[in-house]
C-alpha cells in the first residue's frame, strides 16, 4: 500500500530528469531569453532537508498565533458546519470522538470529509497541514464496515506478541485508507481492579505482560517512528500517562450514588487517584512505557484524566497528571527521552483544580499555563479550542509560558507532520478503501478471536462439541453483535443490537457445525427438545469509560439494556438462564461475553464447560473454531478471575491469594507440544482438576505465569512443578 511514497520517488525522477534537460535547453537559448530564476523552495518544503531544519525553518517563520494554533485540537463536529474555522483559528489538528461521523458513515465519506478539513489547512500562510485523530482501539471502530478485532484483554488472554503486531499492522491500514494519520491507541494500563470500566482496554494486571502487548505500537507504527511514515502507517499514542488502572474504588461514591438519577451520579473509580509509592508506580504503572518509547518510538503520549498520590510525603495531596511536571517533563520527556509530543486528553486540563476558582469546571488562565508548563504539547479542546487559544496567547504574552515552552511543544509536533509526509502528500486518497473490513483482515480476526478464548472449566472434556450434534443455543450475548464488540463500537459506549457487520456466536456456531441441528432461544422460553448440548453465551452490555464503573452511573442516553447496574457477578437474567438450561442438558457449555469476569453461580455443578470469551468483536466465528475443536483452546486468563465480588480487587502477587481461577490459568483441548512451560502447566491445571493440587496452587500457578512473562522460564517451571507433584 505505499503507493504515496513510491509516487513521491517517481516525482522526484522526473523533476531529476527535466533538470538535465533544461541545462541541455540552457545552451541553445539566449541569456535574455532566459525565464527568471524562480524563488528559492523554503526549506521547510524541501523534503530533501532533515527533519531537525524543517522544523527550525518553519518555526522561524510562524507568528506566536500560528504556534499556538498547532498547538490546538478540536472536534470535527465543532467545525463541521463551518469548515473555514480550521483555517481562521489555524487549527493545526482535529479529531473524531466515539460516534462523531460524516453524515453517511462510510470508508470514502471519512476521505472525503478529512480532505475538505485539510483544504481549508493549507489556505493558511504557512499551508501547513492538518493532523487528524482518532481512537481506533479495536480495529477502526467508528467507521461502519471496519474489521473489530477483540478488546485489549482478549488480546492479553491470547499471549500472541506477534499477533498482537499483526493487528496493529490492519488497525493501521483501515485507518489510515479513511484519510486518518493517528491513531489514539494503545491503551498501556495495568488494570489492578476490575470494577474500573475501562478495564477490557488493559492487556492485564501484569506490568510484563502488557509490556509485551506493546508490540501494538510497532504494528501501527511500521518503522515510521524511526524512518518516516508510509501511507498505511500511523502515528500511535501510548496512554493513559500514567497510573490509570491503579485507581483508588471509592466506597463513599458508589453508596452516595445509590437512589440517585443518572445524571446526577458520580464515577466510582475512573479518572480517580492512584495512591502509591514512587517505586510501585514505577514498578506496576510505569514499565509498559518503557519498550513502548525505547523499542517501538511511540510518536504521541497521551496523558491520563487520573491523579496520582505519593505515600511518601502523606495521602491527600494527589496531583492531576495533566498537571504533573514531573512526571511528564521529568520522567517521561527528561529520564525516558521522549521525542514525540503529549496529547491531553478529551478537555483533560479542564479537570485541573484551580486554587482562586475551585468552582470552575472549564477553562482558566491558571489551568492552561500549568498543563503546558508541565508539558503538554497538544491540546485536545473539543468545544473550547478559540477560548484555549485565546488564554495561551495571553498567558505567553504576560511572561507566564515562555516562547521557549511553545516552540518545544510546536516543534515536536511539526516534527511529526513531517515524518508523516504530511506536507508533501496532504490529502488523503480513496486507493485502498478496499482495505476497510478487507477479507484478510477479517480472516486475521477470526484467528485473534479463537486464540483469546480461555477455557476456565472442562468436565468430562466436555469440549470440544461434536459437529453433528443436536445443540441448543441460548442467551442474549449469542445473536448480539453489539454486545460482543463492547465499547468504543461505532459509538463511545457502543450498543447492543445489529450495529455493524460481521458474524455472531451463533452465526459461527451454524457456520463451522453446518450439520448440527442448532435450535437458538435466547431467554430459553424456547423448548430444549432433543437436543443433549446447550450453549450458553451471557454476560455484558457495551460501555466504556466511566458508565462502566461497578456502582457507578448508568448510561442514561444509551440503549435499556446498557442501563442496567453493572457489576461482577452475573446479570439476574442471565444467571436464570444459566440454570435453567443447564438442568435441563446433559452437556452445558457457558460463554461469558463480558470486558471483565463475571461470577456464575453453579452451585450444583451443572456447568461442564466454562469459556472466558471476553469482547471479540465482528468475527464471532472465532469462537465457535475453539468449541468444536476446528482450533484449540490456548489462551489464559491475564487478569484474575475472583471467586467472589468481596474479593476484588485481587490480583497476582496478593498476600491473601484464593480466586476462583488464577493469573495464567486456561484449559487445552489439545496437547501443548514441546513449549516445556506450557505442558508443566497443563501437568499443574491437571492436578488441580483432579483433586491433587497443594492448597496454595493458585498463588503457585499466577507465580509460574508472572515469572515467565518476566523471562524467568526456570523458575516458572519450579513453581508449577510444585503444583503437580
Amino acid at each position: 500500500m505505499r503507493h504515496g511514497r513510491a509516487l513521491r520517488v517517481r516525482q522526484r525522477t522526473v523533476l531529476l530528469a527535466g533538470g538535465v534537460a533544461a541545462a541541455l535547453l540552457g545552451q541553445l537559448v539566449p541569456a535574455w531569453a532566459a525565464p527568471a530564476a524562480a524563488p528559492a523552495k523554503p526549506d521547510y518544503l524541501d523534503a530533501g532537508r532533515s527533519t531537525e531544519r524543517r522544523v527550525a525553518d518553519l518555526l522561524g517563520r510562524m507568528t506566536l498565533e500560528e504556534k499556538i494554533g498547532q498547538m490546538t485540537q478540536a472536534e470535527r463536529a465543532a467545525v463541521a458546519d463551518d469548515p473555514t474555522k480550521v483555517k481562521t483559528q489555524l487549527l493545526g489538528s482535529l479529531l473524531s470522538g466515539g460516534g462523531s461521523t460524516p453524515a453517511q458513515n462510510t470508508p470514502a465519506a471519512w476521505v472525503e470529509m478529512v480532505n475538505s478539513f485539510q483544504e481549508q489547512a493549507l489556505q493558511t500562510r504557512l499551508k501547513i497541514p492538518l493532523l487528524y485523530g482518532i481512537d481506533a482501539v479495536h480495529g477502526h471502530g467508528n467507521v461502519y464496515g471496519a474489521t473489530l478485532f477483540p478488546h485489549n484483554v482478549g488480546l492479553g488472554a491470547a499471549r500472541d506478541p506477534k499477533l498482537t503486531e499483526q493487528l496493529g499492522r490492519a488497525t493501521a491500514e483501515e485507518v489510515r485508507a479513511t484519510g486518518i494519520p493517528w491513531n489514539f491507541a494503545p491503551c498501556l494500563c495495568v488494570s489492578r481492579d476490575e470494577r474500573w470500566g475501562r478495564s477490557y482496554e488493559s492487556f492485564s494486571e501484569d506490568p510484563a505482560l502488557v509490556a509485551r502487548m506493546s508490540t501494538a505500537i510497532a504494528g501501527l507504527q511500521g518503522d515510521g517512528g524511526r524512518k518516516g511514515y508510509d501511507d498505511d502507517e500511523v502515528l500511535a499514542t501510548a496512554k493513559h500517562f500514567a497510573g490509570d488502572g491503579g485507581t483508588r474504588y471509592d466506597t463513599a461514591t458508589a453508596e452516595a450514588n445509590k437512589g440517585k438519577p443518572w445524571y446526577e451520579q458520580k464515577y466510582t473509580i475512573d479518572q480517580g487517584i492512584t495512591v502509591t509509592s514512587k517505586s510501585d508506580f514505577a514498578r506496576l504503572q510505569l514499565a509498559p512505557y518503557l519498550p513502548a518509547l525505547k523499542q517501538h518510538d511511540v510518536g504521541s503520549v497521551m496523558p491520563s484524566f487520573s491523579s496520582v498520590d505519593w505515600t511518601e510525603d502523606g495521602v491527600g495531596n494527589p496531583t492531576k497528571m495533566h498537571a504533573n511536571r514531573d512526571l511528564l517533563t521529568g520522567t517521561l520527556k527528561g529520564k525516558f527521552d521522549f521525542d514525540g509530543f503529549v496529547i491531553s486528553d478529551w478537555e483533560g486540563i479542564h479537570q485541573i483544580p484551580d486554587p482562586d476558582d475551585p468552582a470552575n469546571a472549564g477553562l482558566t488562565a491558571y489551568k492552561v499555563r500549568t498543563s503546558v508548563n508541565a508539558g503538554i504539547d497538544m491540546f485536545m479542546e473539543p468545544n473550547t479550542s478559540a477560548q484555549f487559544q485565546e488564554l495561551l496567547l495571553a498567558e505567553v504574552k504576560a511572561g507566564r509560558v515562555s516562547q521557549a515552552r511553545v516552540d518545544d511543544a510546536v516543534g515536536r509536533i511539526l516534527a511529526k507532520k513531517f515524518e508523516l509526509g504530511l506536507f508533501e502528500d496532504p490529502y488523503a486518497s480513496t486507493d485502498d478503501l478496499d482495505q476497510v473490513g478487507s477479507r484478510a483482515h477479517r480472516a486475521l480476526a477470526r484467528t485473534a478471536v479463537a486464540k483469546s478464548q480461555v477455557l476456565l472449566k472442562n468436565s468430562g472434556r466436555a469440549l470440544p462439541l461434536g459437529k453433528k450434534d443436536g445443540i441448543y443455543v441460548a442467551g442474549r450475548n449469542a445473536d448480539d453483535i453489539g454486545n460482543q464488540a463492547g465499547g468504543w463500537t461505532i459509538s463511545w459506549q457502543g450498543a447492543s443490537g445489529d450495529t455493524v457487520p460481521g458474524t455472531t456466536i451463533l452465526d459461527g456456531i451454524r457456520e463451522v457445525a453446518p450439520q448440527a441441528d442448532v435450535t437458538y432461544s435466547a431467554d430459553a422460553s424456547a423448548p430444549v427438545g432433543d437436543a443433549d448440548t446447550a450453549v450458553v453465551v451471557v454476560g455484558e452490555t457495551p460501555y466504556a469509560e466511566g458508565y462502566g464503573d461497578v456502582g457507578g452511573p448508568e448510561c442514561g442516553w444509551c440503549g435499556t439494556s446498557q442501563q442496567e447496574e453493572k457489576s461482577l457477578t452475573l446479570q439476574a437474567a442471565d444467571q436464570a438462564v444459566v440454570d435453567k438450561v443447564c438442568a435441563e442438558v446433559a452437556t452445558c457449555v457457558v460463554l461469558v461475553v463480558s470486558g471483565r469476569p463475571q461470577i456464575v453461580a453453579d452451585p450444583d455443578g451443572r456447568i461442564d464447560a466454562l469459556v472466558a470469551s471476553w469482547l471479540p468483536g465482528t468475527e464471532g466465528a472465532g469462537v465457535a473454531d475453539v468449541l468444536f475443536g476446528k482450533k484449540a483452546f490456548t489462551g489464559r486468563l491475564p487478569v484474575t478471575w475472583p471467586a467472589t465480588a468481596a474479593q476484588v480487587p485481587i490480583n497476582v502477587g496478593d498476600k491473601e491469594y484464593r480466586p476462583a481461577y488464577p493469573y495464567g490459568w486456561g484449559l487445552r483441548t489439545r496437547a501443548a507440544g514441546g513449549n516445556a512451560e506450557a505442558v508443566a502447566l497443563d501437568r499443574a491445571q491437571a492436578a488441580v482438576v483432579a483433586g491433587k493440587a497443594p492448597a496454595n496452587w493458585a498463588r503457585l500457578i499466577a507465580d509460574a505465569e508472572q515469572a515467565l512473562q518476566a523471562g524467568d522460564r526456570a523458575a516458572a517451571r519450579t513453581l508449577l512443578a510444585k503444583v503437580s507433584r
